[in-house]
């Protein structure tokens, strides 16, 4: 496995797949789980150095992956999501990264933009200025009227950049790299502006896809990578397939398969279970990822019970939208 960075910020992670006929379905399918999950890829800054991997059940290396900002509380990517996963004591701030049509790197996870805000189509069909003209909260007070708020109307779709020069290096980013074969070519621009601003060690650039991080890693091989992991449950054998081949079931994964992924990522993230309720994953199969010094961020757990039986399994991180109740949950284990 490359070299692992210490992350070293002391504040402050779903999404996909279904049974599309193509890999844009299967994106926009994903995120319906999160929809589900929502009432949508770390707490030390040395979890990126899996040497001193700790016994299950050590909470204190848990990181809180705020997933699309505090995106249970306020909309998705917005400002108003960030400030809340920051004062909810998130340690990173997870967000996923599209292209305008002007070539402006954007935080905004489906590839149409009707769900989240005023506008139809894709999101890859509008320039910067058509996007910030958006109104991209009042869904959310529409969708959850219980949690409303009248300053998220007329939240603006944000650009990484406009992300970067608010928050500075006080605030730690999980980014993923999104639909790739719709966002061609995104990877250049995105470690540019993180080598520009230097914030190599602010980072994680997660993706489902593994050409897109291998891409990333011969860019930059001291960026943290992390591969993302969907496996998909057959209605009639009861198989795991993952959706894009990168592995095979969990169960059935060996040394090589391991090494193939360490050869240019420096964790896993992965769902606990399928749609029907089926789990994917197990406490020995999170012990074998960090026996071979992964990294192992889990998405999206809202559900205190699944955090705390993670967490006793030995998952680093989890990606959640409520990053107050993990961290509620991690002061009461302590």
């Amino acid at each position: 496995m490359k070299k692992q960075y210490v992350l070293s910020i002391i504040l402050l992670a779903g999404i996909l797949s279904g049974c599309g006929n193509d890999n844009n379905d299967n994106e926009n399918n994903l995120n319906s789980q999160n929809d589900d999950n929502q009432e949508p890829a770390e707490v030390n800054a040395d979890d990126t150095d899996n040497n001193d991997a700790t016994e299950a059940g050590d909470q204190e290396d848990v990181k809180i992956i705020a997933h699309r900002g505090a995106s249970g509380h306020a909309p998705e990517s917005t400002t108003y999501a960030i400030d809340q996963a920051i004062e909810m004591n998130a340690d990173w701030i997870e967000l996923d990264i599209q292209i305008t049509e002007d070539g402006h790197l954007v935080a905004f996870h489906d590839d149409e933009i009707s769900r989240t805000s005023d506008g139809e189509g894709e999101i890859g069909d509008y320039t910067l200025a058509e996007l910030q003209e958006l109104d991209s909260g009042s869904w959310f007070n529409e969708e959850y009227p219980d949690k409303a708020d009248a300053a998220f109307a007329g939240a603006e779709i944000l650009t990484l950049e406009e992300i970067f020069d608010t928050y500075g290096s006080e605030v730690n980013y999980y980014i993923e790299t999104k639909s790739t074969y719709l966002n061609e070519d995104m990877e250049e621009p995105m470690v540019e502006m993180v080598e520009n601003f230097g914030y190599e060690e602010n980072v994680i650039i997660q993706s489902f896809h593994q050409d897109s991080l291998e891409t990333i890693s011969e860019l930059n091989d001291e960026l943290t990578l992390v591969q993302l992991l969907w496996w998909e449950v057959d209605e009639e054998t009861g198989e795991l397939n993952e959706w894009l081949d990168i592995t095979p079931a969990p169960n059935d994964m060996t040394d090589e398969d391991f090494e193939t992924i360490g050869d240019y990522a420096d964790g896993l993230g992965m769902h606990l279970d399928y749609y029907d309720g089926t789990e994917v994953i197990d406490e020995a199969f999170v012990q074998t990822m960090r026996d071979h010094d992964f990294m192992v961020h889990v998405y999206t757990i809202n559900d205190e019970e699944d955090m705390e039986r993670l967490i006793d399994w030995g998952v680093t991180g989890l990606f959640t939208d409520f990053p107050d109740r993990l961290d509620n949950v991690l002061q009461n284990l302590n």
